[in-house]
């Protein structure tokens, strides 16, 4: 009986140290993948990548962002992915790449619309540069053609003012160029 006892007990440890070896390994797996995409830049979502808007660097993390509209203040600039995705292989070099909408709110009466483009590749995307697209804006559709990207939008005329609903419709015409989303119309 103390034999069973004992083996059972060596047994017991063998299955501990086991475990926590594989947790270990695990952890660390998991530590250097991250560390790959943070010092790649890459992320496995486009509602988690950073994108570049107004020469800030924005990083989004679920399609959100806070950022501090001057340092220490408790004001913020809030961005957030809007949709309209269009996907497809826009540089030519195998791998689907995103242009969607984003908003930013920095509090006052305007919200600004941004198309942006995250890049594929094999280890995920690489977000990159944002166009601005307009201030309250209503977005309705996008596309790729195989050739450009199209935004469609309702805004206003020249001389309507802000407090007046979007209604002529409107297109933006990109394409991606060296790597970032460029307006063509």
């Amino acid at each position: 009986m103390f034999i069973m006892k004992k083996i059972i007990l060596i047994i017991k440890r063998h299955v501990a140290l086991t475990v926590v070896f594989l947790l270990v390994v695990v952890c660390l797996c998991v530590f250097a993948y991250d560390a790959k995409k943070e010092k790649t830049g890459m992320a496995s979502d486009a509602r988690s990548a950073t994108y570049t808007i107004e020469g800030k660097n924005v990083t989004l993390q679920n399609g959100y962002a806070e950022v501090p509209l001057a340092p220490g203040s408790a004001s913020k600039e809030i961005v957030r992915y809007f949709g309209n995705e269009v996907r497809g292989d826009f540089n030519g070099d195998g791998y689907d790449d995103i242009v969607f909408l984003l908003t930013d709110d920095a509090g006052g009466s305007g919200t600004f619309y941004y198309a942006v483009l995250a890049l594929g590749g094999k280890d995920g995307l690489q977000g990159e540069n944002a166009l601005f697209l307009g201030d309250r804006v209503a977005p309705q559709s996008s596309s790729f053609d195989g050739k450009k990207i199209v935004v469609n939008y309702a805004d206003r005329l020249p001389n309507e003012p802000m407090t007046t609903a979007p209604s002529h419709g409107m297109s933006a015409y990109f394409e991606v160029q060296n790597n970032k989303l460029i307006q063509i119309k």
